[in-house]
């Protein structure tokens, strides 16, 4: 399995709220919304435990909930994927108001697909880090 951390991002929020909405993949829908329009991922769908989108060139992939624990981490498995992937998404308590967050995902990738999307998974991370931090301190 290969790793790709995210930095750490500080969510203006405690980690109760951030956990409550981080949970239910319907708030998912309020943060796409003021995501940047793409064209490479369309047809979103979400529920409490899963999502699921389509990438150009890729195909249709989801995600669904495997854990909880409350106000520290939600964990994601992969569905419809040619590539086992897990997703992580811990919260620590800074402060009364401050919460830090870290996306980690793991994939298990044959050596020729992991040659093509490793740069952009690494950027990926990142990116969608910044996308749920800066949605979060809204």
């Amino acid at each position: 399995m290969t790793t790709y951390e995210s930095d750490i991002k500080t969510i203006s929020s405690n980690e109760e709220v951030v956990f409550g909405i981080l949970s239910d993949l319907n708030n998912l829908r309020k943060i796409q919304e003021q995501a940047p329009a793409t064209d490479k991922v369309k047809d979103l769908e979400f529920d409490t435990d899963s999502c699921s989108f389509v990438v150009e060139g890729f195909g249709k992939v989801g995600f669904r909930v495997i854990e909880r624990e409350a106000f520290k981490t939600v964990k994601f498995e992969s569905e419809n994927a040619p590539v086992k992937v897990n997703v992580w998404i811990q919260l620590k308590h800074i402060e009364e108001h401050q919460t830090a967050m870290k996306l980690t995902i793991k994939a298990d990738l044959p050596t020729m697909i992991k040659m093509m999307v490793d740069k952009k998974l690494k950027e990926g991370v990142n990116m969608v880090a910044d996308l749920l931090a800066k949605s979060l301190n809204k």
